[in-house]
């Protein structure tokens, strides 16, 4: 089973897990990992490799971060670097992508980011009332 760390800048890691949960049910073998605004990357890469300990036995890991380039990203891809192999990193966490994550959990990393990517992008969309919406897309 895939591991997951949603990673974020404070707690949106937390929530987002949390809403997910809602939704999906109760998750296997994934943790919220948050940056405080007085943590250093080192500080949060040391809470990566805490969380990464706990979930122990982890075949393959996935990080889920906020933000690409921010410091949840730069300490993830510190640790990805450590066995690319076997761990992967995708940024731009948003509910329908973690939702997602989760329901795929059982495959493997070469199989989920790419899925990822195209979940995260279908879950942006808008409501379009000038151009003749249905009542069927309102409910």
């Amino acid at each position: 089973m895939l591991a997951i760390i949603v990673t974020s800048h404070g707690e949106f890691a937390r929530g987002i897990l949390q809403s997910a949960e809602m939704i999906f049910g109760k998750a296997q073998k994934v943790v919220a990992v948050t940056l405080a605004a007085n943590e250093s990357v080192e500080d949060l890469a040391n809470h990566y490799q805490a969380a990464i300990a706990d979930m122990q036995p982890v075949s393959e890991l996935l990080f889920l971060v906020d933000l690409w380039g921010g410091s949840p990203f730069n300490a993830a891809s510190r640790v990805v670097a450590q066995q690319p192999d076997k761990y992967g990193l995708v940024a731009g966490l948003n509910l329908p992508m973690l939702i997602e994550a989760l329901s795929i959990q059982n495959q493997t990393l070469a199989e989920v980011i790419p899925h990822l990517e195209r979940a995260a992008q279908g879950g942006i969309r808008h409501l379009d009332l000038q151009a003749g919406a249905r009542e069927d897309d309102l409910l």
